[in-house]
C-alpha cells in the first residue's frame, strides 16, 4: 500500500502565511499557484483514499449507488444543518462527507466502465460555460434576474421539454413549491405585485374556512389546505424569504422553548394544566 501524506510545502508556506497575518493584522494572499496545488493534491489524495477502500474494505466494496442513496440524503440534511447553523467548521466538514460521496459514486460508475469522475467534471464545466454566455461569451446581462431567465431558455434549448422538468420529483413538497413558482417565474407566469400575492393568500384561506365550515369531504379540505400553503409560499418568494428554512428556523425556537419547558416543570407534564404550560412557554420565550 502506498503512503498517504499531506502536501508539506504547502501546509509550510501556509503556516508562515499564518504567522504574517497575525503580525500585520492583514490579510496577505497566497500565491495562486500554491493554492491551485494544495487543492489539486489534496483532491488526488482522496481518489487514492477510494482506490485504496474499494480494493480493500469489506464495506466499500460492497457499496452500490443505491446502498449510498439513503446515506448521501443524510449527509446533505447534515449540510443544510450546519448551513443553519452558521457553523464555517461544520460546512467544511459536511462538505468534505458529500465530497466523498461523489467520488464515491464515479468509482462505481468507473468500475462498471460507465464514466469516471473526470468525466463529470468536465461535463458540469462544460455545461457551466455553455449556460454563461454572458462570461464566456458575447451576452450582455443586466442584473441576475436577467442570468436566470437566459439560464432556463438555455435548457429548453438543449432539449428540456419544459421549465419544470429540471425539478426533482424527491424534493420535499415545500421546497418542490418553492423551485416551481421560481422557474414559472422566469417566463412571466407571475403576479405584478406583493399585494396581489397577498390578496391570493387571504382568497385561499376563505376556501380553506369554507370548506371546514361546511364539512366538505376530507380529500377537499386536503385541498385547501395545500393551496394556502402553496400561496403563502409564493408571497415568501417576493418578500425574498426562502419558506424551508423560515419554517426551519422556527422549528429551531419551539424546540428549544418546549425542551426549556420540560427542563423546568415542577412535576410531570402530563399532570401540569395548559395555563402552566403556558407561562413556562412566555419564561422561554424571554431567553430562547
Amino acid at each position: 500500500m502506498s503512503k498517504v501524506h499531506l502536501p508539506l510545502p504547502q501546509i509550510h508556506s501556509a503556516a508562515k502565511l499564518a504567522k504574517m497575518t497575525a503580525k500585520t493584522n492583514t490579510i496577505e494572499p497566497r500565491p495562486s499557484t500554491t493554492h491551485q496545488a494544495y487543492k489539486l493534491e489534496a483532491f488526488s489524495r482522496l481518489l487514492r483514499i477510494m482506490d485504496d477502500l474499494r480494493e480493500k474494505c469489506p464495506w466499500d466494496r460492497k457499496q452500490t449507488s443505491e446502498s449510498l442513496r439513503n446515506l448521501t440524503i443524510e449527509e446533505t440534511y447534515e449540510l443544510a444543518d450546519e448551513i443553519i447553523k452558521g457553523d464555517l467548521d461544520g460546512i467544511k466538514e459536511e462538505t468534505g462527507d458529500i465530497m466523498l460521496h461523489m467520488v464515491f459514486y464515479a468509482k462505481i460508475a468507473e468500475e462498471l466502465g460507465a464514466w469516471n469522475i473526470g468525466d463529470a467534471l468536465h461535463g458540469i464545466s462544460d455545461k457551466l460555460v455553455k449556460r454563461h454566455p454572458h462570461v464566456y461569451g458575447e451576452v450582455e446581462v443586466a442584473d441576475e434576474e436577467e442570468v436566470k431567465k437566459n439560464w432556463e431558455q438555455l435548457k429548453l434549448k438543449e432539449g428540456k421539454k419544459s421549465l419544470l422538468e429540471g425539478v426533482p420529483n424527491s424534493l420535499p413538497a415545500l421546497v418542490k413549491a418553492w423551485r416551481m413558482q421560481q422557474k414559472t417565474a422566469q417566463v412571466g407566469f407571475e403576479w405584478e405585485t406583493t399585494e396581489q400575492v397577498w390578496e391570493k393568500v387571504e382568497e385561499e384561506i376563505g376556501e380553506l374556512r369554507e370548506a371546514v365550515d361546511n364539512n366538505f369531504s376530507q380529500e377537499k379540505k386536503e385541498e385547501e389546505f395545500g393551496d394556502v400553503l402553496f400561496s403563502l409560499i409564493n408571497y415568501a418568494r417576493f418578500l425574498d424569504i426562502e419558506p424551508e428554512t423560515a419554517l426551519e428556523r422556527v422549528n429551531k425556537k419551539f424546540k428549544a422553548r418546549f425542551e426549556f419547558i420540560e427542563k423546568n416543570a415542577p412535576r410531570n407534564l402530563t399532570e401540569m394544566s395548559l395555563e402552566e404550560m403556558d407561562d413556562l412557554w412566555n419564561e422561554a420565550k424571554a431567553k430562547v
